[in-house]
């Protein structure tokens, strides 16, 4: 798998990037732990995928305080950004570095991968939700939620150009733009909707269903056979 795109200035400045970027981000937190709350025991243990930076973390912990968490990032930079992040949760919360062949084996009350899949190679996609399944215990939730659009032309191109430029600041450089949808369009590893609910199935989850639709986002909630 591909080294993670964060390190140095980049972890610096990440938690400035998710709430420009991503619409309704502080809502998208509070409506997963609402939907991981529905079935999860209220000590109940959760497994985090792409966990650097801390902000979902954080978030979980603060809304949750009975919750515990393992958090799996395969930057160290970021992963340090994160215990700056939750060190007032930092009795709950553990940090490993890898990929979600680093995380304990659980089983976990539930599972969440936010804003990471997006880097993930499509050839190592169904693997990585079939390693977070088998650590779920029986219907336990799994929520993600990550960039995915239609990749069929035109609407890929437009899809990407509504992307950059939600999250362009006031006055961004016309080339800086070309620039990121360049990046987007060859970087990152970015499915349809229909082939994103398509895998989870595959990897062995059910009742899939759509949450949070925010431009090219799109989250998702299913459950563990």
């Amino acid at each position: 798998m591909e080294p993670s795109p964060f390190s140095g200035h980049s972890v610096d400045t990440y938690t400035e990037g998710p709430p420009r970027q991503v619409p309704g981000f502080l809502a998208l937190h509070r409506m997963t732990t609402m939907l991981l709350a529905e079935r999860m025991p209220p000590n109940g243990r959760v497994l985090v995928l792409g966990a650097g930076g801390g902000l979902e973390l954080n978030a979980f912990a603060e809304l949750h305080p009975g919750w515990s968490f393992d958090g799996v990032d395969p930057s160290a930079d970021m992963l340090r950004l994160a215990e700056q992040v939750v060190r007032p949760h930092a009795a709950r919360v553990r940090l490993h570095q890898g990929y979600i062949e680093t995380a304990p084996v659980g089983p976990f009350d539930a599972a969440t991968s936010l804003l990471t899949f997006h880097f993930i190679p499509r050839d190592h996609r169904l693997e990585t939700l079939k390693e977070v399944h088998r650590r779920l215990k029986p219907g336990a939730p799994f929520v993600m939620a990550h960039i995915s659009f239609p990749q069929t032309e035109p609407e890929r191109s437009v899809w990407i150009a509504r992307h950059v430029a939600f999250g362009a600041p006031d006055g961004t450089d016309p080339a800086q733009q070309e620039s990121s949808r360049r990046a987007i369009a060859t970087k990152l590893s970015v499915l349809a909707p229909e082939e994103e609910e398509a895998m989870l199935h595959e990897a062995g989850f059910s009742n899939v269903s759509l949450f949070y639709a925010g431009l090219s986002f799109r989250g998702w909630v299913s459950y563990a056979h």
